[in-house]
């Protein structure tokens, strides 16, 4: 978790250099290095207790200021630097940057010009036209701000999926290291993999309450201790409410069922139960005053005569009708995965070559990568011109040689990832696309164009015999971006009719398909091809659980996902 901790206080410290209009440079050194911690997978306290700033200068990104920085945090849980930061703008004043569409250089003129250092401030002057006259802002801003924070307070509570799931593993294998922790698990929505959470839940199976209550509640980062009990704490960490349950051998199966489930699979669990003569609640499994089961979550299905349910399906969306009739999907799981099929490289906005990105999918056990760099229209992604795509063909067949002759089996697919313009037309002539592996079609600007013309524009694109793959569908940025207006019914009727793909995106930000589209590709008969949309290596290895989870949610197996099967069978 220190990894974390130190990107967030980096990246918390550019933000605060940009609102007070520091140097530019000063500001993208700390951006840089949030950007190689975050997918850094060497632990940083591990290497500076080894070799302290020397050490630490040899990461990219990381220079001397920042080393320096990295082991005060380490011995002492901040910087002096951004506790000195902090104190010189209202707190009020960096929440402003979780509202979508207020950047730093935005904040710094709102504040800078009307005083603006709060939500309700900001919400106050956007609702009266106070921004409609600032310079660089105006009407169409001044709404697009409002539905911001509409957005913002929707989602305020919730962190993603990404953020929790590393903390709660991170609290898990503490406690793990106690030789009275007996077993454990995360529970709650987090447990069902949720695309965001509001708290974590924990339970434990321990004969010595108290030790485990003591070293939960000493952990590192613990900001507040709200409640601390025999059986029962509660406390803040990093920001994240955390609960933890202590709960008896014989009732932990039941507990895990109850504090996992959604409310109205809970129910419907209760009520099959009293119509079978049967109580069943956190404790157990009883009949009449006797409990008759509740220490293995198996016991709780087989009692109401129901087969396992997967913690990823119990929100009541017809799971416990599936499994009275014994037709739970065999859902999906990473070993599944042949490969990567929408990856990005240097040759646009990508982190790592070509080879390197071959060699970490190799590592994960993969067959094949789709090497999808962007397309021109993305200027800031850097796109390729048709020149370009000529001269990363020539380093994409050399890496294949070289796999070849050290006989990997592996492939390199050349591929783009290309804008799927306004107007309808690709961002790629026919000749360029009709030449490559593999074609993924992607809306990167113009998101608010209405339902019909947004659906016309991505249909077309499927109608187009050289796209393969639709990335990500719906265009959602959780948190910060609302989904475009698309019929995902048309879509789907298209993509079954056009043999097109559609991409769960894994990244946690976006996991476009979310589940319920999953879930509605299956019933279309679509294929899905969960693709991590990585720009570094570390990307590829890290995000695809969050996308595996997800269509795990959505019901999919392997059958459903394409990039399941070996590269000849997706050539087909």
């Amino acid at each position: 978790m220190i990894n974390l901790d130190i990107a967030r206080i980096f990246a918390e410290i550019a933000d605060i250099l940009e609102v007070k209009g520091a140097n530019t440079f000063k500001i993208r050194a700390y951006r840089r290095a949030v950007a190689t911690i975050e997918s850094l997978p060497q632990d940083l306290k591990v290497i500076a207790e080894r070799g302290g700033v020397k050490e630490l200068k040899k990461i990219p990104g990381v220079g001397d200021a920042i080393a320096k920085k990295i082991v005060e945090i380490v011995e002492t849980g901040d910087c002096k630097s951004h506790i000195e930061l902090k104190q010189e703008v209202p707190p009020s004043l960096l929440e402003l940057l979780a509202i979508p569409r207020v950047g730093p250089k935005t904040l710094a003129k709102l504040h800078a010009e009307l005083g603006i250092d709060s939500i309700s401030d900001l919400e106050e002057a956007a609702k009266s036209h106070q921004l409609e006259d600032l310079p660089g802002l105006g009407t169409k801003v001044e709404e697009n701000i409002l539905k911001g924070i509409e957005q913002y307070k929707r989602y305020q509570g919730r962190v993603l999926l990404s953020k929790a799931l590393p903390y709660a593993e991170s609290i898990v294998n503490d406690l793990k290291k106690l030789d009275v922790v007996e077993d454990i698990t995360i529970a709650g929505s987090l447990r069902r993999m949720r695309e965001t959470v509001g708290d974590i839940d924990i339970l434990v199976v321990s004969n010595s309450p108290k030790e485990v209550m003591d070293t939960f509640t000493s952990l590192d980062g613990v900001e507040d201790i709200v409640a601390k009990g025999d059986t029962k704490s509660s406390i803040v960490i990093r920001g994240m409410d955390v609960d933890l349950r202590v709960v008896g051998a014989e009732s932990f199966g039941a507990a895990a069922h109850y504090f996992t489930g959604s409310k109205h699979h809970n129910i419907r669990i209760r009520e099959l139960g009293m119509k079978n003569g049967l109580k069943i609640n956190e404790y157990g499994i009883y009949k009449g005053d006797e409990r008759i089961g509740g220490k293995e979550e198996l016991e709780v299905f087989k009692s109401v005569g129901l087969t396992y349910i997967p913690p990823e399906l119990r929100e009541d969306r017809g799971e416990v009708e599936a499994a009275k009739d014994g037709k739970i999907p065999e859902l999906i799981e990473i070993s599944d995965l042949k490969g990567d099929l929408h990856v990005h490289t240097r040759w646009s906005d990508g982190k790592n070559s070509i080879a390197e990105m071959a060699e970490a999918a190799i590592a994960l056990g993969y067959e094949y990568i789709a090497v999808a760099d962007h397309s021109p229209a993305v200027g800031i992604a850097g796109g390729m011109t048709e020149d370009k795509i000529a001269e990363r063909q020539i380093e994409i067949e050399i890496v294949n040689t070289r796999f070849e002759a050290e006989g990997t089996g592996f492939r390199v697919l050349s591929a783009a990832e290309v804008d799927i313009k306004s107007d309808f037309s690709m961002d790629y002539k026919d000749e360029i696309l009709k030449d490559l592996d593999l074609v993924v079609g992607a809306v990167h600007s113009k998101f608010s164009q209405d339902r019909d013309t947004m659906t016309k524009r991505i249909i077309t694109a499927m109608e187009n015999p050289h796209v393969d793959i639709i990335a990500h569908p719906t265009g959602r940025i959780l948190g910060k971006r609302e989904p475009y207006d698309v019929d995902m019914a048309q879509l789907m009727e298209t993509a079954k009719a056009t043999g097109t793909i559609l991409e769960l995106n894994s990244f946690p930000n976006r996991l476009d398909l979310k589940d319920v589209h999953c879930r509605m590709a299956k019933d279309y008969g679509v294929s899905v091809a969960i693709s991590t949309d990585s720009h570094n290596a570390m990307q590829m290895r890290d995000v695809i659980r969050y996308g595996v989870a997800t269509a795990r949610r959505g019901w999919l197996e392997a059958k459903d996902v394409v990039n399941t099967k070996v590269w000849g069978e997706v050539l087909k």
